[in-house]
């Protein structure tokens, strides 16, 4: 066995898409990392095929959006099948994206590479050794057994995790009691189908613009049948005609999958220096891409406490406050999934609670409140006393002019460095700001310019890096404080990358 490599700082283990971004975002600040994952490949199937405003806008702080050539906007999200108009929330991309998933992973993967991640296939975790002062991974690999040491480790390998079981993390939830079926088919025309109930079961079907039609297909009382692998399209297209009627045996399949309504949630999400993002650390329904995009904005919250930690300049807690803040989410939108499998699948029983919630969604004014939900963009941190509406929030895209030079607030996020931004436009008010946060400079950047929106909330807000705001100008908290909350002692001293 070869001896252990102990050039990485940070192990990810799962090169799909939450641990591309999270790779990305480690390197970004300066994290040496390798990323191992056991496919020789990266998928070209696309489980997931939407995200949403809130991915949207994290993807844009990081320059990301221009490199999808594929986007398609839908104005329209959905609860439990229930329509609603996703384009109500304010964010320059309100609404859903439709996108494969491999276009996503080969997005955040050629960012990765370019940045420098040492991306290591065929690596299949085997043995997770964790000691007071780092980890210890053992591979299999097609050159023999590699054994990597690192500071931290984070599993982002899915909602079967091998880092999960290894590392001894405890899961809470509950057991399926029903399968779906979904196949990706071509050759043949089905009707769109938008969650729609039948005596039989429930079935839904859309055509994407490269001309494969998804369909996914649910029969009524049907448990989770025990599987080593997908099923065959025979069973698929069976399924489908017992629920509504129609034949699609004659349509030829290009991927086939099975999953369930299993519910689960890990207790933790750190464990000492081993953490799960994405999938790994919650299991649900993929309902609206929620489980796609919930994985994703874990990881942008954890990438740039854990790069803090390693680099040296965290305070002590901040890296726990991954999941003090991630694990309430993660749980909510597990509630959602569930109340929404209620609803598509609960039959005659649920249909008062359908009328009912149809009737609340027939109103306007609630769409904002289901599409900030079902997205994340209503997801509010506490981050310290005070209490004017964006603080915790995430900070809205605005259109900025600094130094006479039209910018957004994401594009000043871009370098991953926090802000404090001064929205007055007055380099002379702001002194003040320049000397309480000087001592920071390279971990947060005073920039002063102005804006055209009414802000209530104050005229100086520092943001994290992934774009919350945690102090105004307006709250009840000193801003030297806030700043030795989130970005240290002032006097650390960053590790060298």
């Amino acid at each position: 066995m070869t001896p252990p490599d102990a050039t990485a700082q940070v192990i990810v283990v799962g090169a799909g898409p939450v641990g591309l971004l999270l790779a990305g975002d480690l390197r970004l600040h300066g994290v040496r990392v390798v990323l191992a994952d056991t496919l020789a490949e990266p998928m070209t199937e696309s489980r997931a095929s939407q995200l949403n405003a809130r991915t949207m806008e994290l993807l844009a702080q990081r320059g990301l959006v221009e490199a999808f050539d594929d986007l398609v906007h839908e104005a329209a999200g959905h609860f439990g099948g229930l329509a609603f108009d996703a384009r109500t929330t304010a964010s320059r991309y309100a609404g859903n994206w439709k996108v494969p998933q491999f276009r996503t992973e080969a997005v955040l993967g050629e960012r990765a590479r370019a940045a420098g991640v040492d991306l290591r296939r065929e690596h299949r975790l085997r043995t997770l050794q964790v000691t007071d002062d780092g980890v210890e991974a053992r591979f299999d690999t097609p050159a023999g057994p590699r054994t990597l040491r690192a500071d931290y480790l984070v599993g982002c390998d899915g909602a079967g995790s091998t880092v999960r079981d290894l590392a001894g993390f405890e899961l809470s939830g509950s057991a399926a009691v029903r399968e779906l079926l979904r196949a990706d088919i071509t050759g043949i025309e089905v009707p769109d189908r938008r969650f729609e109930r039948f005596e039989r079961g429930f079935a839904a079907s859309s055509r994407r613009a490269d001309g494969v039609t998804r369909v996914m297909v649910h029969t009524s009382g049907r448990p989770p049948a025990p599987r080593t692998g997908p099923p065959s399209f025979a069973e698929v297209a069976e399924a489908w005609r017992t629920v509504t009627g129609e034949d699609i045996a004659g349509a030829t399949a290009i991927w086939l999958d099975a999953f369930d309504d299993a519910r689960a949630q890990a207790t933790a999400y750190r464990r000492g220096r081993v953490l799960l993002a994405g999938d790994a650390a919650h299991v649900h329904m993929p309902v609206g891409g929620q489980a796609l995009n919930l994985g994703l904005q874990d990881a942008a919250n954890l990438g740039w406490k854990l790069a803090a930690q390693v680099r040296g300049w965290a305070p002590p807690d901040l890296l726990d406050s991954y999941h003090e803040e991630r694990h309430p989410v993660g749980r909510r939108v597990l509630d959602n999934v569930q109340a929404q499998g209620m609803l598509l699948f609960g039959g005659a029983g649920t249909a008062p609670v359908r009328d009912v919630l149809a009737e609340l969604l027939a109103r306007p004014e609630l769409h904002e409140l289901f599409a900030g939900m079902v997205s994340g963009l209503d997801v509010r941190y506490a981050v310290g006393p005070g209490d004017r509406p964006l603080l915790g929030a995430r900070m809205p895209d605005l259109d900025l002019t600094v130094d006479g030079t039209p910018t957004t607030v994401s594009h000043l996020l871009g370098d991953g460095t926090a802000v404090l931004l001064d929205l007055t436009g007055d380099r002379t008010s702001a002194g003040d700001l320049l000397g309480a946060a000087h001592p920071w400079t390279g971990r947060v950047r005073v920039i002063v310019g102005t804006c055209d929106a009414d802000l209530t909330d104050g005229a100086a807000f520092l943001l994290r890096p992934d774009g919350h705001v945690v102090w105004t100008d307006r709250a009840r908290l000193p801003l030297r404080q806030a700043l030795r909350r989130w970005f240290g002692d002032a006097e650390a001293v960053a590790r060298p990358a």
